[in-house]
């Protein structure tokens, strides 16, 4: 391509278009950067959090905090199928369903 047959006016609408998709391109990977550190802080350090993640299939509606002791955390969730007893356990590096447990009404 030859740079002296270009116009002004079109290079610089070409360059308009390219900082224009870099800055989107630039913007929408730093969202999901964000989101997916978000997501990991949630199962390490927010098992509130945590236990709607863990348990997709359940439909939790409400969690109570019962028990904290630090590496283990039990939940009363309410769910369609009842009250449930929730038993999160820290692992290494994050958060796992260790025991759930349906409640009678």
């Amino acid at each position: 391509m030859d740079i002296q047959i270009i116009s002004r006016k079109k290079f610089l609408h070409t360059v308009w278009w390219a900082l224009l998709g870099s800055l989107l391109i630039i913007s929408i990977v730093a969202t999901l950067g964000r989101a997916s550190m978000n997501f990991n802080a949630a199962l390490t350090d927010k098992p509130d959090i945590a236990i709607y993640l863990l348990l997709p299939g359940e439909n939790i509606r409400e969690t109570k905090l019962l028990r904290d002791s630090g590496d283990e955390r039990h939940y009363l969730a309410e769910t369609e199928e009842g009250p449930k007893l929730i038993i999160l356990k820290r692992g290494p590096e994050e958060w796992f369903v260790e025991y759930v447990e349906k409640l009678r009404d």
